[in-house]
């Protein structure tokens, strides 16, 4: 069976943003998502909503957009309309990877036959999912660029995990990684790094075998960490941990738009697109998931290393003049605020260790949401 790849004409972008609903009192996380979206569609029944795999997440999804701050701008009217509602509920918005000491036993999954066919399959590992993310579509004009893309895009793996760590606890301890929501989320069967796929075709095939050995049956499709959507005609890449703000998620939508663009261009001007092996990548993103910003990775196929931060400053030198064609300059500027201010698992960490209980960084987290807004 051939896959539909809906064409998109231009690298259009929409972006989905996963935010947990929190008690005011516990700081835990509450299943109160449901009642949330239900109260915000009665007043804006424009906002899109998705409920998620838990009933404390609600998903925030943009229509299709040209550029990033249009699409900023939408999910900034989301965020009020979602924050008004949250206030008459008394409960509050949180957006991190995963949440430091909430009990995963103790939140119900939402009412839907795939999800609890999901737990029943995977069990421990499904059961853990507390976790949340940030997922970019930009559309793609041909589906035989898809997997170059895509394999490309996996050299950059670490910097855009670098940039949105955000879940350093656990289960109320420190886990010491950056990224715990990324070890996680790669137990699930149909999660992970994507293969190395050489052409559409091969990528038809192996939908053939995953649907025929029964793997996707459960779910319908696999989560790779960036994926082909067909339905829409983008690719998704969702790498990174859900942020606490718009104005770091609007940076980091940036740097994604900007990087698939650049190697579309690349195709177009019959350039290869860079690869490395795939032993460097599962390395790349074991390091990223780790130290975060910290990171040294492996920049070439000769296992060249470098800082991830000094790669991610030359990495916007590179795309600023695409930025600036694509309106998107001022918000990929904002990469270079995250070396001074420090990613989200380094300001959460930093308070625990000040204050000794994950209480206050889950209110720090919380504020943040208001506190660092978008440049426009």
């Amino acid at each position: 069976m051939a896959e539909n790849f809906k064409r998109s004409p231009n690298p259009t972008l929409g972006v989905e943003w996963e935010i947990g609903v929190i008690d005011p009192e516990t700081r835990d996380l509450v299943p109160r998502a449901a009642n949330l979206i239900d109260l915000v569609n009665a007043r804006h029944p424009d906002i899109h909503f998705e409920r998620e795999f838990l009933q404390n997440t609600v998903e925030l999804v943009t229509g299709i957009h040209t550029s990033v701050p249009t699409a900023v701008a939408e999910l900034s009217t989301h965020v009020a309309a979602l924050r008004e509602g949250a206030d008459e509920l008394g409960v509050r918005l949180w957006g991190s990877g995963s949440h430091p000491f909430s009990d995963f036993r103790k939140q119900p999954v939402s009412a839907k036959m795939t999800y609890a066919e999901i737990i029943n399959r995977t069990q421990y590992w499904g059961q853990q999912m507390l976790i949340w993310g940030v997922h970019v579509h930009v559309g793609i004009s041909h589906e035989d660029r898809v997997w170059p893309i895509i394999n490309a895009l996996m050299t950059k793996y670490p910097h855009l995990l670098a940039l949105s760590a955000s879940s350093p606890g656990w289960d109320g301890i420190d886990t010491g990684y950056a990224s715990n929501r990324t070890m996680l989320y790669q137990q699930l069967p149909t999660a992970g790094m994507p293969y190395q796929f050489g052409s559409w075709a091969e990528w038809e095939q192996f939908q053939i075998d995953q649907a025929t050995s029964g793997v996707t049956n459960h779910t319908g499709s696999m989560h790779f960490d960036i994926r082909p959507a067909s339905k829409w005609g983008t690719i998704e890449v969702r790498v990174s941990d859900a942020t606490s703000n718009l104005r770091e998620l609007s940076a980091l939508v940036a740097l994604t738009h900007c990087l698939v663009v650049h190697y579309d261009r690349m195709i177009d001007r019959g350039e290869t697109l860079p690869t490395l092996q795939p032993w460097h990548l599962a390395e790349n993103k074991w390091r990223a998931a780790r130290y975060g910003m910290e990171a040294l990775v492996v920049t070439s196929r000769d296992t060249e290393e470098r800082w991830v931060t000094q790669e991610l400053d030359e990495l916007v030198d590179t795309l600023l003049p695409l930025a600036r064609e694509l309106d998107c300059a001022t918000e990929l500027e904002l990469v270079r605020e995250f070396s001074q201010r420090g990613a989200g698992y380094a300001r959460q960490r930093r308070l625990h260790d000040l204050r000794g209980d994950w209480k206050p960084v889950v209110d720090a987290t919380c504020d943040e949401m208001t506190q660092l807004l978008p440049e426009r």
